[in-house]
């Protein structure tokens, strides 16, 4: 199975366009219990996610490949003792022996002074058995170049959705694939503003009507629903090794899995767009 669940609303609340509240602790096992019966076997949390990894530990995800993410190394630290200590704090917190993977959340430190020094305890930690894959959490692909100018990367966390495809027209994704590199998808349903309906959609949203138009049209001439539609597509494509999906509740997993199908739509050209303001949902902020 292509789905990694993604954890961040087990440990804070989430969200820009439409903020969920933290998912309660027995809901959240709910859905880990759920999730591994139905063959779900990746699992997506990070550091920063506030108490995701204690809850995760709390449940109990021995038999999961989790991947959780480094945040910025702070000023004035060492990486060579800091990196470690964290990931062997999250480890301690997770209750497991290793990672399967562990990402930069700021890649663009290993283009800087410290960018050595990053990479050779991320390498450390690989050799010592703690991590499995290192690898980035990206925001575009632009950042690709910069970082495998410093050194080989395991694994790439991507935001690639229907709108968003700057991973294939860059040529990022084919490059990957043959770089061996494990690519996971996130960001398939663009924070749920997808799966919105159009009087549902924040008005900040207006500016874009007209993309919103073509890809409804796309939607209603594929015959699947909007989550089928949006899922469907990214999890076809052979490169992508998991699509990561953050859940709100039990009900919401119950409906991305029943959501699969080999049904994969096609894809139109006119739903193409590198309008930083509306795929990097950090720049929704100061939208007005």
């Amino acid at each position: 199975m292509k789905l990694a669940l993604g954890t961040a609303q087990f440990g804070l609340a989430y969200g820009i366009a439409s903020p969920q509240p933290q998912i309660s602790f027995a809901e959240s096992r709910a859905i880990v219990d759920y999730a591994s019966a139905q063959g779900m076997t990746v699992l997506d949390t990070a550091m920063g996610y506030g108490e995701s990894e204690v809850r995760l530990g709390e449940i109990g995800v021995h038999s999961w490949k989790v991947i959780s993410k480094l945040p910025e190394v702070p000023v004035g630290e060492s990486a060579t003792s800091w990196i470690p200590n964290s990931v062997k704090a999250s480890l301690a917190k997770l209750k497991k022996r290793s990672l399967y993977g562990l990402l930069l959340h700021r890649p663009d430190q290993l283009l800087g002074t410290t960018g050595p020094e990053i990479y050779a305890a991320l390498q450390r930690l690989k050799a010592d058995g703690l991590v499995e894959k290192t690898g980035v959490s990206i925001y575009q692909p632009s950042e690709l170049e910069g970082i495998f100018s410093v050194g080989e990367v395991d694994l790439v966390q991507s935001p690639l959705s229907v709108l968003d495809r700057r991973l294939i027209t860059s040529g990022w994704l084919a490059r990957l694939a043959d770089r061996g590199v494990e690519v996971h998808a996130r960001s398939v349903f663009l924070q749920g503003v997808l799966l919105m309906a159009a009087d549902q959609r924040p008005k900040i949203f207006d500016r874009w009507a007209g993309l919103w138009g073509r890809y409804q049209n796309w939607v209603a001439a594929s015959g699947l629903s909007p989550l089928e539609a949006c899922l469907t597509y990214v999890s076809s494509l052979p490169q992508v090794q998991q699509v990561v999906v953050g859940v709100n509740g039990l009900t919401h997993i119950k409906q991305i899995l029943r959501a699969q199908t080999s049904h994969a739509p096609s894809w139109s050209p006119d739903l193409a767009t590198e309008d930083e303001e509306l795929l990097n949902p950090l720049a929704w902020l100061k939208l007005s």
